[in-house]
């Protein structure tokens, strides 16, 4: 399955400065597989290690951390022969091994030439509880389900695809309705690689929601194993709640739809619990469309989303013919789909991302992205009924911008905005 950020990782190994690098994400995303892949493809030899549960790993870091003495001890555990340059070492599930982590610092400074890169499905959580972590010393990336691009390449649709990339309009408009059939499909399926292989497999609707289902039994299950325990019940209200949140026309989070009388004060490590995890992703209100925005972000009035938008289906028991048959599903679920899937694509862009509201509540901007020098207003509009005063009337009082709507008509620019269909989302700048 082909991954974007095999890229990422092929100039990482490249780079004249390369550190020792953390592969950071959502537990099932795809890090072990993309890191054993890249291994496979760009070095000589792979040196897996899987930190979880075992002593042998504890054994080697706790004795110090002599780099030479760790590598040695790396070699004759996985039975591969570490050398600069042409070894990859991978330390996987390592925020189960905090002296590990620590060792990422020695190996920037004092053994550069070796290729190492760790990923946990739970290591941002343990970034933020504590760890010593080693500052300046190494590379991050993080990794996201599969987008839209990368279903489209893992279902074998090609051609559509490059046509994508092309971003010839007429050419995209003239097969509109084979791409939403496909964007139905990934609505259904959303990017977790388990879910969209067996998809491809089988076919079969019903192991795909089961399969959904149980990743989410799985983080589920995380809640109560790995958050501070008074913290649990508190995590599964917010997580329970995001569906509903997302389904109101104002998309702001409301402490008080979660239970009555809540306070952001009872929340806040929920909600850091469940961004560190990487589960739900947070944009915060920006109060004015100058850069950079985030000298006009509000922290106190945000939205939260879930990570996926195939698992939000599953959380919601979302029926397969309501998102695979007609257009249902791009115009009752707008909230709870639409504006995901693009938060979803532009996620991965690296692109820092909020969204607008009045005071007064007249103007709603659904999103509003910083890409280099511009400011980029977007309204989300799922269905083919477009009228909305609100982009246009910002627009009107913010000239030097212009404006970006994503919706299932064909492309037009109209001067102070530009109309993209929803599918081309990634190919939207």
């Amino acid at each position: 399955m082909k991954r974007k950020i095999l890229k990422e990782l092929i100039d990482w190994k490249e780079s004249k400065n390369r550190k020792p690098l953390i592969l950071n994400g959502a537990k099932q995303v795809g890090k072990t597989y993309i890191l054993k892949e890249f291994g496979k493809l760009y070095y000589q030899n792979v040196a897996y290690v899987n930190c979880d549960n075992n002593q042998t790993v504890n054994d080697i870091f706790s004795l110090g951390f002599n780099i030479k003495r760790i590598i040695l001890s790396l070699s004759a555990l996985t039975g591969i022969h570490i050398t600069p340059g042409n070894t990859l070492i991978i330390l996987d599930e390592i925020q189960e091994n905090p002296l590990a982590l620590n060792s990422l610092k020695y190996f920037c400074e004092n053994a550069p030439e070796y290729h190492i890169a760790v990923a946990g499905s739970l290591l941002g959580v343990s970034l933020h509880s504590g760890v010593s972590f080693p500052v300046g010393k190494v590379d991050m990336l993080k990794m996201y389900p599969l987008t839209f691009e990368e279903f489209l390449a893992a279902i074998g649709e090609d051609i559509l695809l490059e046509i994508l990339k092309s971003k010839d309009f007429k050419t995209i408009d003239s097969v509109a309705d084979k791409f939403k059939d496909c964007l139905r499909q990934y609505y259904f399926t959303g990017g977790m690689p388990a879910v969209v292989q067996e998809y491809i497999i089988s076919h079969n609707l019903q192991t795909v929601r089961e399969l959904q289902k149980q990743i989410l039994f799985d983080y589920r299950r995380d809640f109560s194993k790995h958050a501070p325990s008074t913290q649990v019940p508190r995590i599964y209200q917010v997580w329970d709640s995001i569906p509903s949140q997302l389904a109101k026309d104002n998309k702001k989070f409301i402490f008080g739809a979660i239970k009555k009388g809540a306070r952001a004060a009872e929340f806040e490590i929920a909600i850091q619990w469940l961004i560190d995890a990487g589960l739900i992703y947070k944009v915060n209100r920006i109060t004015a469309p100058h850069l950079p925005l985030k000298f006009y972000e509000d922290i106190s009035a945000f939205k939260l989303f879930s990570f996926d938008v195939g698992l939000m289906g599953a959380m919601t028991n979302t029926p397969a013919q309501m998102i695979l048959i007609g257009d249902n599903v791009f115009k009752e679920y707008k909230g709870a789909f639409t504006e995901l899937f693009v938060l979803t694509q532009l996620l991965p862009q690296n692109l820092p991302i909020y969204y607008y509201s009045a005071n007064d509540s007249r103007i709603k901007i659904d999103l509003i992205v910083q890409k280099d020098t511009k400011a980029i207003p977007i309204e989300v509009k799922a269905e083919i009924n477009t009228k909305s005063k609100s982009l246009k009337t910002y627009i009107e009082k913010n000239p030097e911008l212009k404006g970006l709507r994503l919706s299932m008509l064909s492309y037009e620019d109209q001067g102070w905005m530009e109309n993209k269909p929803l599918y081309a989302v990634n190919f939207a700048f």
